[in-house]
């Protein structure tokens, strides 16, 4: 008898790491990330842009913008900043949790209800690939990620010294 090297995965299609990881892939929202630097920094600011819709009117209603322009730029900007941050947070969260998924060696999935939880060890080759996938393809958009999180604090930082000036 021949032992073949592929094995029959248990895992429902939607729950295999490969397939979670296509969907980031093929997402409106996740997909953002992997756009070019132009790109990406124009959907960030679309959300910032967008966000003034919320952050403007409270920021008004503390700092009226004739009086105290300069702190009604800074609130407004840092409360439609915290969209943006939130969106980064989603973007992250969605992301490394698939890149956990596919690092990891034995992965949890659920046959047809959160009471039947069943953990499938991946054959070797699988986990190769899915490793593969996660150096090259994930570990630079996490980058990308954490790189914008470490801007998005310099840019806080900065907001709050110059409201010290003000």
């Amino acid at each position: 008898m021949v032992k073949s090297s592929v094995s029959i995965c248990p895992v429902p299609d939607e729950q295999q790491p490969i397939n979670e990881y296509q969907q980031l892939n093929q997402s409106w929202f996740f997909s953002w990330v992997k756009l070019d630097l132009q790109g990406y920094i124009i959907k960030l600011a679309w959300v910032w842009g967008w966000s003034w819709l919320i952050a403007g009117p409270m920021a008004a209603a503390s700092f009226a913008p004739n009086k105290n322009m300069g702190q009604f730029l800074l609130c407004g900007s840092a409360g439609a900043g915290v969209f943006v941050l939130l969106s980064l947070l989603r973007l992250y969260l969605g992301w490394s949790y698939v890149r956990d998924r596919l690092f990891r060696e034995t992965i949890f999935y659920e046959e047809s209800g959160w009471y039947d939880g069943q953990n499938w060890t991946k054959p070797p080759e699988t986990l190769a690939r899915d490793r593969l996938i996660v150096s090259y393809q994930l570990t630079p958009i996490l980058q990308r990620l954490r790189r914008t999180f470490g801007i998005m604090l310099i840019v806080v930082f900065g907001g709050g010294v110059i409201w010290n000036f003000l």
